[in-house]
């Protein structure tokens, strides 16, 4: 079973239930057999993951590979699965955010989706801005920092 792969930066505003529509252009990337079935936690660096409920079935496999009798391998496990939650698009194509989710991220009224491999975070539009805010300077330094060392392929000329 391979994982899905998605792409995009899309804007998108909350109702005062906390019910956010998902964004058309990442609709037509899910695989139609998953709209309505698709789990979202507690991210990094503040934000939430949005998985279908197969991509989100596979990171629980990995998880199954840690050690249980390691204490961090546990607490890890803990950690990355609080909050799990599965959610459903109505017939409008919303889905309903747990307020307790919206609150670890510091979303209120607009969020940004991101998608990116085979998972869509959501950010608080504030926390999201803040973080892209990166000198060109700074990016290309991070850049050489992470990719640097990667081989580029090529042709045999």
């Amino acid at each position: 079973m391979s994982k899905s792969l998605y792409i995009g930066e899309y804007a998108v505003k909350l109702d005062d239930k906390g019910r956010v529509v998902l964004p058309a252009g990442l609709k037509k990337q899910l695989p139609k057999d998953v709209v309505g079935r698709l789990v979202i936690n507690r991210g990094f660096e503040k934000c939430l993951t949005l998985y279908t409920r197969r991509d989100w079935d596979l990171e629980l496999g990995n998880l199954s590979t840690l050690n249980h009798f390691n204490k961090k391998h546990r607490m890890f496990i803990r950690q990355f699965s609080n909050g799990a939650t599965e959610v459903n698009l109505d017939n409008a194509s919303r889905l309903l955010i747990p307020k307790k989710l919206c609150e670890y991220a510091g979303i209120q009224n607009e969020a940004v989706f991101y998608a990116y491999g085979n998972r869509i975070e959501i950010w608080s539009k504030q926390l999201y801005d803040e973080m892209m805010e990166v000198d060109s300077d700074d990016f290309a330094d991070l850049a050489e920092d992470v990719m640097g060392n990667i081989q580029q392929g090529g042709t045999d000329e």
